[in-house]
């Protein structure tokens, strides 16, 4: 071997040495032979360094996983007597190799058994067991290689293909049949061995067991022997933990109802015995999150077979099962109060399902379920209420100023518990309700500075009970979170919009001391004002000049952080917005409203954009340029409130929206910061569009000369859907504009997809890619809002210019999206110019291009078929074909007869075509078409 090369898998390494090692592996990957080099290496214990080691074994697991098929038998044989040799070596060592050498040799041996088991190595079980025996190293390897195998053969988060999959099939089949009971034997004799002496080998056979149970014949491991030695290792304070998994996936397995409630029963009783189900006195917490585990599995497997055994009618069973679930009851009442939540959530799956049987059981037979509990001195309903209600609580170390991982876990527990008590409504809504109304009545305290959680049941008690004013941020935020959730209650109620009004507006809201508060209350007052301003008339005023000093354009220079942030001020912005505009006010009293409201921001927009081209400073212009694009996403917020019933117009706010383009629409030519400071203003404009309809016009030309200057390729893509609204929405009105415009915004497209840029530079591609697909989708609007007149003015080469373009996108570029665009862009262009009264000159260019685009693209090699959208741009290009017949009619189908055959295609599918073409019924043809390639390969 190259010792050099060999030298570099060494972590610490220099990169030439590394570099060269990687390359020594790929070489030796690719040889027919090398492999061999690296089998003799391990066979005779050439090497001592782990890292040599390791990729010697990658070596080998290249050839068994990518080359097996083609190794001959002697070659196969070589890998199988190293492997062997190498395990037999290891019975000797003092010390066992490094837990990542042991994890890949289990990794080659599990690949070699999977294609050699069925075949050429059906011993292979019986040969290592016979090799092995019980020494501690051997057995280390043969318990990682079941566990590798599992990976391999059993675990369903592993996707197989299906060839993969019936290959499992018949080597789980295979092993029931031949050496299951063997290994099973081989199991039991290493816990037994070593149970008290090596734990760790023993949780790696206790995890091997719980894996193959899942599988294997269950009487083989459920027995006398068997589950008495894993009790014994529950109390085994090493053992336990994966003792009681193990124990989980045997009450898991998959059974008939009445074995699984034996099963579940017998070791319920065994377990009790024993003194398991006595929690309190067990102080480990992270075996009762294990234990706890157990008994929801258990609690689960008995409400399954319940479920099924009352489908099944049978009603002496289903009691007895149905008395077996409510024995556990106790136990999971005693899991779920717990003080650790990670004990509690192990068992809410059991205590849910628990409470699904008591739904579905009848009135009669659930009073009978709800019996005393001597846990908590209630009704087992009530006592899991209670418990989930108490679990509820905050912990004292909760931070809800700065939420971390554990804060999250607690949450996601919480979402767990808000399920239960939802399925508590369900079973018993008088229950729950006083619940609450008890818990909502003690429970607006502090108690030794603990937060507790609440829940109202009363939204008029909430509103007037002053818990708005808690200090506590968490207990803040529920209070507006609950009157946003139930804002349809003010409805009925409109009395109690003034108090909750102030709450949002003074220090217990937008002015709150906590940002995380502020920003929040900001989202859920625009919520608020959105429901009810029918109901705020009268505060509309008032509430503007609160908000006021909350609505300045922060500039960076001023020093002072805002109390709200831009994107908090955006919902603030929005809510004064609709308090104007659905305010019972006169329009001139409306539009000085919402000058007042936008004026400030025109003034330091004025201010910040003289200042940005004198700054010299980068960072400090980014700066600015946020700044500005925050100014205009304001008063493009603010438009949001116009609707179809209150337009601008109507609202008398024209001259503001205009006056704010007047302000905007210089940024467009700032010669920095270019970027962010179009985008806001095309942003603007998109609004405006539809607030100010015909009356935004007159700004469409300058803005679009400024925006077509200097442009990237991002600039233009974004430019071409503001054009194509415009197109879309005001059609004739702008057809002028657009002859003007068109060749000007087409040659800068053509300018920036023709820069040369890196050949794998990905984001240069998907860029070029996307604009040619907006430029595409710019000439569809054209052709489809009937305005022809744009592309026939331009003068007949640039036409001709324009139309290769659409050929080469429908035929040269695999993008399927851009394909189908480009063929119904030629099928109307056909329609508008194919006719006797059409184009000069447009006829000749359909039979020269288009029609053979119509046969090349669905021919090319990356039209595929499976692709949705690539079924969408055939269904097009047969449009196409069709609508060309529709204008051409008989003169197509002799082109047809006379084109088809220089492509290779035979008399009898030309002539088939050409009939098909000729049916009335255009589905005929797209059916024909999906076949063609078919018939011309």
């Amino acid at each position: 071997m190259d010792e050099q090369a060999l030298m570099g898998l060494n972590p610490n390494a220099d990169a030439c040495y590394r570099q060269r090692a990687l390359a020594y592996f790929e070489q030796l990957k690719e040889s027919l032979d090398g492999w061999e080099v690296c089998a003799e290496a391990l066979a005779k214990g050439f090497y001592s360094d782990d890292h040599v080691k390791f990729f010697c074994f990658q070596v080998l697991e290249h050839q068994i996983k990518f080359r097996h098929g083609s190794l001959t038998a002697a070659q196969q044989q070589l890998i199988r007597e190293t492997l062997m040799k190498w395990l037999q070596a290891q019975l000797m060592n003092v010390h066992p190799e490094k837990p990542f050498i042991r994890n890949k040799v289990a990794q080659v041996l599990a690949l070699t058994f999977v294609m050699e088991f069925l075949t050429l190595w059906p011993k292979f079980f019986f040969d290592i067991l016979n090799l092995v025996g019980l020494n501690s190293n051997g057995v280390d390897i043969y318990l990682r290689t079941l566990m590798a195998i599992d990976a391999e053969v059993v675990d369903r988060d592993i996707l197989h293909s299906p060839e993969e999959t019936r290959r499992n099939i018949l080597i789980k089949d295979a092993m029931r049949e031949q050496c299951i009971p063997a290994l099973v034997e081989s199991w039991f004799q290493i816990l037994q061995t070593y149970q008290h002496t090596h734990s760790e080998l023993t949780c790696q056979c206790l995890e091997v067991v719980g894996a193959y149970v899942s599988w294997i014949d269950l009487n083989l491991i459920a027995n006398d022997r068997f589950v008495n030695l894993l009790l014994s290792h529950m109390s085994i304070e090493e053992l336990r933990e994966e003792a009681c998994d193990c124990l989980f996936e045997i009450v898991n397995k998959g059974m008939e109802p009445v074995d699984k409630t034996k099963l579940v029963e017998t070791l319920c009783q065994v377990l009790q015995s024993a003194g398991f189900f006595s929690i309190e006195q067990e102080e480990d917490v992270d075996f009762l999150a294990k234990f706890s585990r157990l008994v929801n599995g258990m609690g689960q497997s008995l409400v399954l077979s319940w479920t099924k055994l009352s489908k099944m009618a049978d009603v002496k069973v289903s009691a007895e099962t149905l008395r077996a679930v409510e024995g556990k009851v106790p136990l999971m009442l005693q899991l779920l109060i717990h003080e650790d939540d990670d004990i509690s959530a192990n068992i809410v799956g059991f205590c849910y399902d628990y409470l699904l049987v008591l739904k579905q059981l009848s009135v009669s037979s659930r009073k009978q379920t709800w019996r005393y509990c001597s846990i908590t001195g209630s009704y087992l309903t009530s006592a899991i209420m209670l418990a989930v209600m108490n679990k509820l609580k905050y912990d004292d170390e909760y931070n809800f100023e700065n939420e971390g991982e554990d804060e999250a876990m607690f949450v996601e527990y919480r979402k767990q518990l808000k399920m239960l008590l939802d399925r508590l409504a369900q079973v018993s809504p008088e229950l729950l309700l006083e619940a609450v109304h008890r818990v909502f009545n003690a429970t607006i305290l502090i108690v030794n500075k603990k937060v507790v959680y609440i829940h109202f049941q009363g939204l008029t008690n909430l509103v007037s009970c002053g818990v708005s004013e808690y200090q506590h941020s968490s207990v803040t935020l529920e209070f507006f979170e609950t009157v946003v959730r139930y804002d349809k209650f003010f409805l009925v109620e409109p009395q109690h919009i003034p108090s909750v009004l102030m709450a949002f507006l003074d220090h217990r809201g937008l002015r709150h001391s906590s940002p995380k508060v502020r920003s929040r209350v900001a989202y859920l007052f625009s919520r608020f004002i959105k429901t009810l301003h029918k109901y705020m008339n009268a505060f509309i005023e008032d509430i503007l000049r609160r908000i006021q000093d909350l609505l300045e354009l922060a500039p960076p220079e001023n020093g002072f952080p805002a109390l709200l942030s831009s994107d908090d001020q955006l919902f603030v912005f929005e809510a004064a917005g609709v308090l104007i505009v659905n305010g019972e006010s006169p329009a001139e009293r409306k539009q000085a409203l919402m000058r007042n409201l936008l004026a400030p921001l025109m003034e330091a927009f004025h201010m910040l954009l003289a200042k940005l081209p004198q700054e010299a400073d980068e960072e400090r212009q980014a700066v600015l340029a946020d700044c500005l694009s925050h100014a205009v996403g304001f008063a493009s917020r603010t438009s949001k409130a116009f609707s179809n019933k209150q337009t601008v117009k109507q609202c008398g706010c024209s001259e503001v929206y205009l006056d704010c383009l007047q302000t905007f629409l210089p940024a467009l030519s700032c010669p920095v910061q270019r970027g962010p400071l179009r985008s806001a203003v095309r942003s603007f404009l998109h609004r405006m569009i539809i607030c100010l309809e015909e009356e935004v016009l007159p700004f469409i030309p300058a803005a679009s000369q400024h925006m077509l200057k200097d442009c990237e390729p991002r600039d233009l893509q974004e430019f071409i859907p503001l054009i194509s609204q415009i197109t879309a929405k005001f059609k004739n009105q702008v057809s002028p504009f657009l002859q003007e415009i068109f060749m000007p915004l087409v040659m800068a497209i053509f300018e920036v997809l023709s820069r040369p840029a890196e050949e794998n530079d990905q984001t240069a591609a998907l860029e070029k890619q996307m604009l040619r697909r907006s430029y595409f989708s710019f000439v569809q609007t054209i052709a489809s809002s009937g305005m022809n007149e744009v592309m026939a003015s331009q003068g007949a080469e640039n036409i001709e210019r324009v139309l290769f373009t659409i050929i080469q996108g429908a035929v040269d570029f695999p993008d399927p999206v851009a394909q189908k665009t480009c063929f119904i862009i030629l099928s109307r262009l056909v329609e508008l110019w194919g006719g006797k009264d059409g184009l000069v000159g447009f006829p000749d260019f359909i039979y020269k291009h288009i029609v053979p685009a119509c046969f090349m693209a669905p021919l090319k090699p990356t039209f595929d078929l499976s692709d949705a959208q690539t079924v969408l741009t055939l269904s097009e290009c047969t449009l196409t074909l069709h609508m060309i017949h529709l204008k051409r009619g008989l003169e197509c189908i002799r082109f047809l007869q006379e084109y088809l055959p220089s492509l290779q295609v035979s008399p009898e599918i030309t002539q088939e075509l050409c009939q098909v073409l000729q049916q009335p019924d255009v589905k005929v043809l797209k059916n024909y078409m999906k076949v063609f390639q078919e018939l011309y390969d």
